[in-house]
């Protein structure tokens, strides 16, 4: 076993404040990741945690391993309007997050 994946698409959450969360377990071991994930205020915490975790099981349960990337990329933009007066019309981009993870063994 070298390394475990798992990948989260389209995530309808902006990748700037989904990387604040990716930020804090990258490099820490999965245990430990999965708890700081349990108690993070931060929306964005739960589905991490469930990423996190099923790689945890794709890599069938093996101890001491780290999260070797955790990586968070802009995903397809969903572009709405916003009524604005005398017949005007403001954008709103609703963004999405890719987010990929990769575990490894301790060297």
């Amino acid at each position: 076993m070298n390394e475990a994946k798992a990948q989260l698409n389209d995530y309808r959450q902006s990748p700037r404040k989904v990387r604040v969360v990716a930020d804090a377990v990258r490099g820490k071991k999965v245990e430990d990741a999965l708890n700081i994930l349990t108690f993070i205020p931060k929306r964005a915490g739960l589905p991490l945690k469930k990423l996190i975790a099923s790689a945890y099981v794709n890599a069938g349960k093996v101890e001491g391993l780290i999260i070797k990337e955790i990586k968070v990329d802009t995903g397809p933009t969903l572009y709405r309007r916003r009524p604005r007066s005398r017949g005007m019309a403001n954008p709103i981009r609703k963004r999405t997050s890719h987010v990929s993870v990769v575990l490894a063994l301790k060297k």
